[in-house]
């Protein structure tokens, strides 16, 4: 399945380019299915997928019923615990969802769609209208965070005492929590997993939506060395709302002047690699499937399925006369300066934090043998140098 994730700067018409991508998607005769957290006039507003035109069906994410459903299960599976220590439980009328409810709503949704439960037949395209480009991008990084933390938290290995469960249950006069615990991190787990994978599949792209200007130009260089990071793939930059080019109006001229001007460093620093395309302003806010292809969106192209590679690479460097070759473990960070990144090796991982992004990456066995003995960010390529252990590594005759 082709799945593509539409975010950008706050109002930079997101949601409307979600729709739009959706819409060209069908139009090419693929069965669509775009979810967005937000409404969109003139498609239908429900949870589950309703039609809205030939080959294209709309979900709207509810966080609020999610959280209830979660919180009311997660009550029932801890019902000895609550007993236990008296506690009340409480009703799902009087639940209002917490912060961060609505990105686990959306994490389930890319799970739920991921997995086929809303389709028998499956869809061609998926499009899933995201929040706003920092928080989008934080998002995207959960579902490995969140998994490294279950890993840590509650082991595999811990787990190996669970024949004695029932003996100590029956002493203690109370169910045991920690067997209900671990089979609900091993949900969660799978749940996260099938996300990561979706996310980590060469079939899945972000498409960029923004205006131009000098705030969305700092927002996008920023998002471009956390798309870097996370190993994230764009397929296309919309710029939205461009005015026309020539105006006898000077306040007008002017600011169509300045679009032209960031257009012109946005097709320098993406494309080719990623084209921009300019969706014109139509004067009004789009109300219909007509102003929507009003915007010539293209359709998603065609990629295939399967994961994708690894952002990074391992390249070999001769070692100075009389000494081991040199590993370079390789990372491209587009944008990134050298004062917002720090690096930390911790065992067999790298903590990689590049300005406000953060990632833990486990290095390759061969990696694990050797001590880091330098750094260097140039030409926007991040070059970790890491020499072989005698300790460790195999000795050759």
């Amino acid at each position: 399945m082709r799945t593509v994730l539409v975010t950008g700067p706050g109002g930079a018409g997101r949601t409307t380019l979600a729709a739009a991508s959706a819409l060209a998607a069908a139009a090419h005769g693929r069965r669509t299915l775009l979810v967005s957290a937000e409404p969109i006039p003139g498609f239908p507003d429900g949870p589950e997928p309703t039609e809205v035109t030939d080959r294209l069906d709309h979900a709207r994410i509810d966080s609020g019923a999610h959280f209830r459903a979660e919180l009311t299960e997660l009550q029932q599976r801890a019902s000895g615990v609550l007993d236990l220590v008296g506690a009340g439980r409480l009703d799902g009328e009087e639940l209002t969802e917490l912060p961060g409810s609505p990105q686990l709503a959306l994490l389930h949704t890319l799970h739920r769609a991921a997995a086929g439960d809303w389709s028998t037949g499956g869809y061609d395209t998926l499009v899933v209208d995201l929040p706003p480009l920092d928080q989008a991008l934080a998002l995207l990084a959960l579902p490995e965070q969140l998994r490294r933390y279950l890993r840590r938290l509650l082991p595999a290995e811990r787990q190996a005492a669970r024949a004695l469960r029932p003996v100590l249950a029956q002493l203690a006069g109370v169910p045991m929590p920690a067997q209900w615990l671990y089979e609900a991190a091993a949900r969660k787990d799978a749940e996260l997993a099938a996300v990561q994978a979706l996310l980590e599949d060469g079939s899945t792209t972000l498409r960029l939506v923004a205006e131009p200007g000098p705030a969305a130009e700092d927002a996008l260089r920023t998002a471009r060395t956390g798309l870097a990071l996370y190993g994230l793939r764009a397929d296309l930059l919309v710029a939205n709302r461009v005015l026309p080019r020539h105006s006898s109006d000077p306040w007008f001229a002017d600011l169509a002047a300045r679009q032209e001007k960031c257009l012109g460093h946005w097709h320098e620093e993406w494309a080719p690699g990623v084209p921009v395309h300019e969706a014109a302003h139509l004067g009004r806010d789009p109300r219909s499937a007509d102003d929507l292809a009003a915007l010539t969106v293209p359709a998603p192209d065609e990629r295939e399925s399967g994961r994708a590679d690894d952002p990074w690479w391992i390249e070999e460097e001769p070692g100075e006369e009389g000494r081991p070759s040199v590993l370079a473990w390789c990372l491209p960070l587009p944008g990134a300066a050298k004062e917002d990144l720090r690096l930390v090796r911790r065992g067999e991982e790298l903590l990689l934090t590049v300005g406000p992004f953060h990632r833990i990456v486990r290095v390759a066995s061969a990696l694990r043998r050797c001590t880091v003995s330098g750094a260097a960010l140039t030409d926007g390529v991040l070059r970790v140098r890491f020499t072989p252990d005698p300790a460790l590594w195999p000795r050759t005759s």
